[in-house]
């Protein structure tokens, strides 16, 4: 019960104040979690496919086809954010 909130002594300004301060720390918390910014952040197979919610048989192919660009350190494979994005199309 260490998380457990007694709201009989608040008053309504410190239940504001509190409410407030949990929002702000989960707001920075979701910030540090989606790094979008960064077109150059590797991301693994899997990142890469979440991304474009595609299967691994998809990003397997496109990458052999040439449509996406891969990057590899030793067994392991990356793709650059923002060369995912950029690689889709607009479709009128």
């Amino acid at each position: 019960m260490e998380n457990a909130i007694m709201l009989h002594n608040l008053t309504p300004e410190d239940l504001e104040e509190l409410i407030r301060k949990v929002v702000s720390e989960q707001l920075d918390e979701f910030r540090k979690n989606t790094s979008t910014e960064n077109p150059q952040e590797l991301l693994t197979r899997e990142e890469a496919c979440l991304l474009l919610k595609i299967s691994l048989t998809s990003l397997w192919n496109w990458t052999k086809k040439g449509k996406l660009m891969a990057y590899g350190i030793g067994n392991r494979v990356y793709y650059k954010r923002g060369e995912l994005i950029q690689s889709l199309v607009r479709i009128n």
